[in-house]
């Protein structure tokens, strides 16, 4: 069995994939990658299916040792370097596969994009709960015992054959502006000052931050007095925007609850949930609002544009073989000019 080794994880770092839809029903949240357009080029660099389990890492990565020789790739903005078993160092550049020989490390840094994500050829060789392998810490489902990483843990490879290293040559970028929300369900539960601040007005993150949502600081959004703070609990998804009585707004994301009592007052669209995952505590935000229609095809606009960014990736000159270059008889019957018969 081909296998890597944690050596450390000194912040959280989990398994995710595509997540677990169609159980929203039975109390079990969506889960899955925070950006799965990074894991999705994660994937693509380690030569796998877009929705193949990755590792999603949190402001710093782990360091793991790779047991047998074997392909890891990496989509995000941090350090990165891999010792060889001489103690030798070599860069591992962002947005790159890059095979590791046995007994090689791989040291990820501090993470500028707060995520990252860290995928290896043929995937990590988890049980399914569900129908996925993300980790869903608070029920402890999928992953390594429903659980996040941690220092000593021993993780199976799906594939021990290692891949073509392959980069892409133009990195994602981030974009900018206001994030692009929809009305909400519960929108009458709120005054017009409420929804003006919200699209008018800027939002800080707060500390309050984690896979299950983002508690925003800034104005707050009045409910009508007539309606009150509460419903009768329904339905949120990853993207709603709750308030609770306190007027402070809470944008949920992939770990969120599947029901909820507070009202929804609008919905960042798919096209953008992606960049939630993205943003830090302190950092400033601001909401604009959009038609059905135009959510539709920035969702569109969305998929093509990960579709042209895998199309263009390509294999990394950079990388070779090098045991295999050193085995290899590259020179055969040397002559002496000199002395030439």
């Amino acid at each position: 069995m081909i296998e890597v080794q944690i050596l450390e994880c000194r912040m959280p770092a989990s398994f995710q994939d595509a997540g677990r839809p169609g159980y929203r029903h039975l109390g079990v949240p969506l889960s899955g990658a925070l950006d799965v357009e990074w894991l999705a080029i994660a994937n693509a660099l380690a030569g796998n299916p877009p929705g193949t389990v990755a590792l999603e890492m949190h402001l710093l990565g782990p360091s793991l040792r790779a047991k047998a020789p074997v392909t890891i790739a990496l989509a995000g903005e941090f350090s990165a370097r891999i010792q060889d078993a001489a103690g030798q160092w070599r860069e591992a550049c962002n947005w790159r596969s890059h095979a590791l020989a046995a007994d090689e490390i791989l040291v990820t840094g501090g993470l500028r994009s707060r995520i990252g994500y860290l995928a290896i050829h043929g995937g990590f060789d988890l049980p399914a709960v569900l129908g996925s392998r993300s980790t869903y810490a608070r029920a402890g489902l999928g992953g390594i015992d429903g659980r996040v990483l941690q220092a000593g843990d021993r993780l199976a490879v799906g594939s021990g054959t290692p891949a073509i290293p392959q980069r892409l040559p133009q990195p994602p970028r981030a974009p900018g502006g206001p994030l692009r929300i929809l009305t909400g369900p519960q929108r009458e539960y709120f005054t017009d000052a409420a929804w003006m601040h919200l699209i008018n007005d800027e939002f800080t993150v707060s500390r309050e931050a984690d896979r299950m949502g983002l508690r925003l600081d800034g104005p707050r959004l009045a409910h009508d007095p007539a309606l009150g703070a509460d419903i009768v609990s329904d339905a949120v998804t990853p993207g709603a925007i709750q308030v609770p009585g306190d007027g402070r707004p809470i944008v949920l994301l992939a770990d969120c609850q599947t029901v909820g009592g507070y009202p929804k007052i609008a919905t960042v669209i798919g096209a953008d949930l992606p960049r939630l995952g993205h943003v830090q505590p302190g950092q400033a935000l601001r909401f604009v609002e959009m038609s059905i229609e135009e959510a539709l095809a920035a969702r569109r606009r969305a998929a093509a544009a990960l579709a042209d960014c895998i199309a263009s990736i390509v294999p990394d000159a950079a990388e070779f073989d090098f045991d295999a270059l050193y085995g290899a008889n590259l020179v055969d019957g040397v002559i002496d000019a000199k002395h030439s018969n």
